[in-house]
Parts: C-alpha cells; structure tokens; sequence
C-alpha cells in the first residue's frame, strides 16, 4: 500500500473512531485523535534524563527500531529502561501483574482466579529471592539503572499520554501505575520458564486419558522418537565416568585465524558491534527452529545463523528489537549488542555482538513434576506421618469489586498445592493411575507441582554475561548460569567457529521414575533426589565434522546413549529433520549456502505427513451418494508440491482432511477433557470402556461434550500425531481406524462397525469437502489455505476482553498465512480447534558473520505498542510475506540509515 494512501487510512479510522465514541458508541465521553496520539514518544531533539553520567544517543531507523549509544552501562541501561517505556509501558506494566498475580486490580474480579494461581506459584517471591540472594552485584546495578529509566519515564507521563490503553481504563477504574522494580524486571523469566517448561501438559493429558484409554492404547499415542530417521542435536557423545563431563563426538578446538581455514576468512573486517499474556499453547506444536552453518559451506566463508522462535501471537509482539552501544568497548563498559530485548527486562535476550552471535530453541527439559498427596485440611501424609502444610495468606485487591483472600498451602520442599486453584488438575487427582486408596480433595488426590523454577537462580546474570561473552568459553560459562528455563542454545563467532550447548537445572529423579505419570507424594522413595545435572554433563558441540547444527526441540541426544533423564517427551523431529536435509542437500558436491538460502529455509512450508497421506489418498475409490462432488476435491491432491502456500487449494483441502482423519481415528475416543468445548458425541460411558459383555452399545452411550480451550484440544494435529498416524499406516485394520466409539470401546460387537483405514480415509475426504464447502464455497477454484489459516493480532487484555469499539481499534488482521502445523514455517494450528493460527515464528532472524550489516531481521509487529503510530505492525506484513529488514550494527550504517535521533541528557 502506498505510504500517503496508508497514512491517509490510519487518519481516516483515527477520525472514525473518535467520532463513534462522540455518538456514545464508545464509553459515552469524547476521544479526540490527541488522546490517541497524547503517547506517541519523542524521538528527535533532546529529553533530560535524570541520573545519566553524560549524554546518551538514540537513533532509530525507518522502522523506529533503537540503537542506543552511551559511555557507560548503567546509563545504557537506564536509556534502555526509558526507550522501552516510551514504546511499550502498557505492555510491560500487563506483564508485572501477570507475574506478580495481580492482574485484578487492572482489570476486575475476571482476573481473580487467574491471581490465585499465579499467587500459588509465587513467580513473584521468587524472583525476590533471587534479586535478593542470588544475583551478583554487577547485575543488580544494571537492574536498578533500568528502573530508574523506567520511572523517570513515569515521573512525566501518566493516563492517556502512557497509551491509549489508561485511558480506557480510567472509565472503569481509577488505576494508575506504580513505580517500577527490580525484581518487575526479574520475574518476567518466570512466565518465560513457565510456558517452557516441558512436559506437564503431557503429564497431564495422560493422566485424564485413563478414564477411556488403557495402558498399552495411550502408549501408542505417545510413541517413541524415531531415531532412525531423525537425527538428534549432537551427535553420540559420552559422560567420562571418572571427570563426569561431556566429552562429544567428533568435535573440534577453537579454529585459529592461522589455521587451515584461513583462505574462507579472506577479508576479515573487525566491526564494532554490539523473553508473556503467557508465550502460548502448550501443544506439541510450540517450539522454535535454530540452526548454524559452517564458513565452510557458506557463500560468505563465515558462519550463518537463523533463529525463530515460535510462540504464541501478542499485539505488541513479545519481542523488541535494540541495539545496546558502550560508545568505547573496554572492561569497565563492554556491551556492544543488538538483537531482540523483552519489554522490561534489561539486556539483549536472543542477538549477536561484535565477537558472537547466539540463537535459543526450547530445549524441553522435563523440570516439571506432579505429585498426588493424600491431605486434610492442614496436613499431608509423608511416609507414614501427617505433615503440617507451610501455609500463606495472598490477598487479592479487585478493581470495582471487594478484594478476596486465598491461602496457599506447599510441602515443607516448597511444593505449592496447586489443584486448590485448577479444576482440571482436580480431575487428574480423581483418575490419576495410583493404585493405592486415595484421600483428600474432592474424593481424589490433591495435585502438588515440583519444578526447578521455583527455586532461586542466577539466569538474570546469565544474559548479561552473554551479551558480552566473546567466544565459545565465555559463552558456555554465561550458559552455565541459565537455570530456567533449559534452552538449546546455539552459536557462531567471527573466527568461524560454531557450537552447541544444553543448559538448564535438570532434576536427576530416583531410578525408575521417567517424569511421565504424576507419583506418590506420601513415599519419599518417588521424591526428587535434590541433585541435578552437573553442567559439566550437559551435552555441547564444537565445530562438529558434518559442519552445522540444527536444534528444533528434537531430542538433545540419542536417550540410550546418555546417562542423565533430559525427557522423554521431544518434538518428533520433523521440523529439525527438514532443516537438515535441505542443508545436507544444498551442500552436497560442494554446494554453498547463502543467506538468501537460509531466508528460504525458514520460509519452507512443505507438509511432512501429506508426502506419506496423499499418495493414498489420491487413490481412495469415493462412491457415497455425492462421489463427483467429493472426487472433484479429490483431484486438488493429485500433483501437489506438499507446498502449503496461502493461495493453495490442495494445502486448504489437505488440511481439512487430516484435520477429519484425526477427529475420527482418535479424537472422538478420547475423554471430554482433551475433546475442544463444545465438541458433544454419543459414548459410552467412562469406565465402561473395555470389553463389555451383555450391553447394548446403542442404549448405553450418554452425551458427553468436550470442556477443553479449543486452542489446547486434542489431538492437536502436532507431530506427535503424524508419528502415531505413521505407526498404524500400513496397518488397515487397526482397531484406531475404527469410526465407531462403541465398536472401539467393545460395547458394540457388530462387526460391521469396525471400519478400515480405507473407509475412514474416504469418510475423512468427505467430511472435509462438506467443511470447506460451508466455510469457503461450493466452487473449489475459489479455495486457498490463507483463508482458512487466519491469524488475527490481538492487543493484550483490552484487545480480547474490552467492547467491541475498543478491539476494533486495538487489534490488527486477519492476515493469510502460508506454513503450518509442524513445518519449517510453522504457523501452528490445533487441528482439533480449527485452522486459525495459534502459534507463529514470532520474529526471524539471519546473522551474517562476515559482515554484521549483511544479517536480517524481522518481528511479528512493530516496535511501537501504541496503536496508530506508524510502527504499531509496520512489520507485520513483511512477516507474513516471509520478508526480513536490513539489520545495521555498525556505527556508520546505523549512523546512516538513523530516521530519528534524540539525546538524552543529564
């Protein structure tokens, strides 16, 4: 769109909006454009910033994205602090209450039960331990730097000229914000670890599957990873048994400016350079690509980095782009850092400096761990003795409303007691699979959650220390400090090295215990051995002799050839193994990957488990009433690339019946908790679910309809559902092919209710073509995958809880995407909810070590969270067309490519 067509457009809905709020559409009071405008920041001339040393640069390019220039680090900080708040303060102000439990005394008595639970776990009280006890003294001076630049950003604005968002708010409240802290700042990482925090979900969902599944059934639909054709991180490296520490498999030393390689690192030039709302679903889909590749086989003699993490979709996006200059790099001020920043929190999270750059993958570490405790009122039972609980009193203020008080009960090992706050985890206490007679809440187990987030660590130093660390021993000690939550980090530096390391507390549990189920809370024997991998275990790569890495949450190694419990519930590897064929392809006979080709990469939509469906499918004999009508959708399939492209109408009708193949072989058996709410099927009643003798199956089924967040429903359609679909494939009459529930449970023995893959394929196709017809049109020409895989940008808490004028204004889309579930561009959808997106790439990047001004960034939205200013989602166009920005480091282009630059001075 042109730019003055645009501008004219934003101007035309600013005046639209104000002008429904004059009719009383709106709140019943006038909004001009000033008070829209009133929180747009300023970003030329000059702003006294109290507490500087000497003045601060900030230069900001077309996309108002800030680099910051200063001669110290506390005044790089508390610049920072400001900046931030200047762009985003309503964001970060959202984000304390979250973890502090406290969104009620923004947003009402809706919150309340969400502050209980966010109580319960404490984030808040953590972080406070850590400020307090944990973080070194370097650190703690940054974080207050910080602070002070957010408050001083405070002190002068407040209401509408903070965003548009306080204005709305004062209509209903009379909130204002208070002061920022420290541990504000710190706590964030909690709700980063909590949203990463491994397999609780799938802890979880196998426990409430066991009122219809059996043993052996829910194995099979959690699989084993497939080894033989997915390749791990690192290759099979080994623990010494005498030193305890990783030594990896084909590894090499540091390479050295005067080595063999020296000719790929022709032209050298020494530039001077440089994580929730909760992150998202927690489907098997969420996750991340990271992957480095070798000068050796890049086009630039230099190592190439990509990273994009996907998580859930924000309105402003998670991420913040910045760049943080010491103007002179020395060791009293040596950052020199760009990349991406969360909005309150000091520092560069995910980026590159003058020496390295750094990626992050969501390792999936099992930290996590349920236990069943039997409970009175005041006590639990602990090997054969009541125990009193350590109980506190949380009060909960509410905005418009009375304030509410919770107590909170843990076990003396600071386990919280969190089925007090979750019905769903009350339903795990009732069917959870523990013989032994149960006693306590609701004539079931209470739940009480173990996790290595909820004891105090140092990660808050560790990224500084990686901002600047400046080769592969600094960075993995700064890794050596990042407790939670447990990432694939990856890495590549200027002297063309490149390297892997896992980090993270992981807990070493007793032998026999892999994690997987919820354990007795009244046997010490299943209680955590209070001991952890020794970081010096964890495995690492350097320079490993195949020439690159890929991490996208496949497992870190090969689990039999490890001796230390990381989980047991990986991604399947389809993304990972992706990445690695179209390296290993691109290389083959001395091919050479350029950044064009790893912009490609991520952008790769292909659909794994449609090149093992379509095959089949295609030959599927459709002959119901409507075959022609069936058969016409049939034909879109014949041929496809697998390319699941915005425009494509086989990719729209593929989905429709893999979506409709799961519903059928798998959906419809499990229990309503899994099942999207709603969803209502005939079954036969839970715990009459195996061989039945003497029932009727059509006079004993009930109604039971599905209770779970559609976005969290399974199956989710993720790629653990295409290696349980794989499993069964070339078996035609298993009983999961079985379209019948009461033929599957047993309650029905006719014969002819047993269906086989065939027929339930030919039922999915059919089904999908009815689906498509409703939702896109009778005329297939006119189908396409970008019109069912929507994604819609929502403004945190008003933009999905206001009225309806407020979301208008607030939120953005709906945009046409291409990906999808488990592909390399993975805009995730729950294929048990629906296709709209749920999950994304929620930035990209591509770090060019030859020449840091080459990489190129993107993010979701824009670096403004103000809506209506130019840079609210600038970007986000860009994104969906798998565009990515010039991303400039070095004062000279930074310098030249500057649109506004304001000083901040003493």
């Amino acid at each position: 769109m042109p730019a003055r067509k645009k501008s004219r457009r934003v101007r035309l809905i600013v005046i639209a909006f104000a002008l429904l709020l004059v009719a009383g559409i709106g709140y019943g009071s006038y909004w001009s454009v000033s008070t829209v405008r009133a929180s747009f920041p300023q970003t030329t001339g000059s702003l006294k910033l109290k507490g500087l040393s000497a003045p601060v640069d900030v230069k900001r390019d077309g996309n108002g994205i800030p680099q910051i220039y200063a001669d110290t680090p506390q005044d790089l900080f508390r610049a920072q602090g400001y900046v931030q708040a200047q762009d985003r303060f309503y964001e970060m102000d959202v984000r304390r209450h979250l973890t502090s439990g406290r969104l009620s005394e923004m947003f009402g008595k809706g919150q309340v039960e969400t502050d209980a639970f966010l109580r319960t776990l404490n984030w808040h009280g953590i972080a406070q331990q850590e400020y307090d006890h944990q973080l070194d003294a370097t650190t703690k001076s940054y974080l207050q730097a910080y602070t002070d630049g957010v408050n001083a950003y405070l002190g002068d604005h407040s209401g509408a000229a903070l965003s548009v968002e306080y204005a709305a708010l004062s209509f209903s409240n009379s909130y204002k914000p208070e002061p920022w802290t420290p541990v504000d700042s710190v706590a964030w990482l909690k709700a980063m670890a909590w949203d990463l925090r491994g397999n609780m979900q799938d802890e979880i969902d196998r426990s409430l599957m066991t009122s219809r599944l059996s043993q052996a059934q829910i194995k099979q639909l959690y699989p084993s990873y497939p080894y033989d054709r997915n390749r791990p991180i690192v290759d099979a490296g080994s623990v010494n048994n005498v030193t305890g520490e990783y030594e990896p498999a084909g590894s090499k030393g540091p390479v050295a400016l005067n080595s063999t390689v020296t000719t790929q690192l022709a032209g050298i030039s020494k530039i001077i350079d440089q994580m929730p709302a909760l992150l998202g679903p927690t489907g098997s889909g969420i996750g991340s690509n990271s992957w480095v590749v070798s000068g050796q086989y890049t086009t630039t003699g230099k190592p190439l980095l990509a990273n994009d993490p996907h998580l859930a979709p924000q309105l402003p996006s998670l991420w913040y782009q910045m760049g943080l200059h010491c103007r002179t790099v020395s060791s009293a001020c040596p950052y020199d850092v760009a990349g991406y920043t969360f909005s309150g929190m000091p520092g560069v999270i995910i980026g590159h400096n003058q020496n390295i750059a750094w990626g992050m993958t969501n390792l999936g570490a099992d930290v996590t761990d349920l236990y069943l405790e039997k409970v009175t009122a005041n006590t639990y039972l602990y090997d054969g003795q009541q125990v009193p609980f350590i109980t506190r009193q949380e009060t909960i203020k509410v905005a418009g409303g009375k304030d509410r008080t919770i107590t909170v009960r843990q076990t003396r090992d600071g386990m919280p007691l969190i089925s007090d706050r979750d019905d769903e985890l009350r339903t795990v206490g009732q069917v959870a699979p523990v013989t032994d007679p149960p006693g306590g809440v609701n004539s079931g187990y209470a739940v009480a959650l173990k996790w290595t987030a909820l004891t105090p660590s140092k990660t808050m130093d560790a990224v500084f220390e990686l901002d600047r660390a400046t080769d592969f021993a600094h960075f993995r000690s700064a890794a050596a400090d990042f407790a939670v939550p447990s990432q694939n980090l990856i890495y590549a530096d200027t002297k063309n090295n490149i390297g892997y390391q896992a980090p993270g507390q992981v807990p070493i549990r007793p032998a026999g215990d892999d994690g997987a189920w919820p354990q007795p809370g009244w046997n010490s024997h299943y209680a955590w051995t209070g001991k952890y991998i020794p970081f010096k275990s964890m495995p690492y790569e350097l320079n490993p002799d195949r020439g690159y890495i890929v991490t996208a949450n496949q497992p870190v190694i090969d689990q039999s050839k490890y001796p230390y419990l990381l989980t047991n519930d990986w991604d399947y590897g389809t993304r990972s193994q992706r990445i690695n064929d179209l390296i290993a392809s691109k290389i083959k006979d001395g091919g050479k990957i350029s950044m064009d080709d790893m912009q490609s990469m991520q952008n790769d939509s292909s659909s794994d488990i449609a090149k093992l469906m379509v095959p089949t499918l295609t030959k599927i004999a459709i002959t119901n009433d409507k075959g022609d009508y069936v058969r016409e959708a049939q034909q879109l399939l014949v041929g496809w690339d697998y390319n699941q492209d915005s425009d494509s109408a086989a990719a729209a009708y593929f989905n429709a019946v893999w979506r409709n193949v799961l519903k059928l072989a798998f959906g419809n058996k499990l229990p309503k908790e899994l099942r999207p709410e709603g969803q209502c099927l005939r079954v036969p009643p839970a715990g009459q679910t195996g061989p039945v003798d003497n029932l009727d199956g059509a006079s004993k089924t009930v109604e039971e309809c599905g209770d779970r967040d559609p976005a969290e429903a399974q199956p989710d359609g993720g790629d653990r559902w295409f290696e349980v679909v794989r499993n069964i494939w070339n078996q035609p009459n298993n009983p999961w092919w079985t379209m019948s529930t009461t033929a599957f449970f047993g309650v029905d023995t006719d014969k002819a209710h047993h269906s086989t893959r065939d027929q339930l394929l030919a039922q999915a196709m059919k089904d999908a073509r009815y689906e498509l017809t409703a939702k896109l049109g009778k005329d297939i020409n006119t189908w396409s995958w970008g019109r069912l895989h929507k994604l819609d940008l929502k403004n945190q808490t008003l933009g999905t809880k206001g009225p309806g004028v407020i979301k208008w204004m607030l939120n953005r889309g709906p945009y046409q995407l291409s990906g999808g579930e488990a592909a390399v561009d993975a805009t995730g959808w729950n294929a048990a909810g629906g296709y709209d997106v749920v999950w994304v790439p929620s930035m990209r990047m591509i770090v060019n070590l030859q020449d840091f001004d080459k990489s190129r960034w993107i993010n979701l939205t824009g670096a403004s969270g103000h809506a209506y200013n130019a840079h609210y989602t600038d970007q986000t166009q860009m994104w969906a067309n798998g565009e990515l920005l010039p991303w400039y480091f070095s004062d000279t282009r930074v310098d030249q490519e500057a649109k506004a630059k304001m000083a901040l001075t003493p």
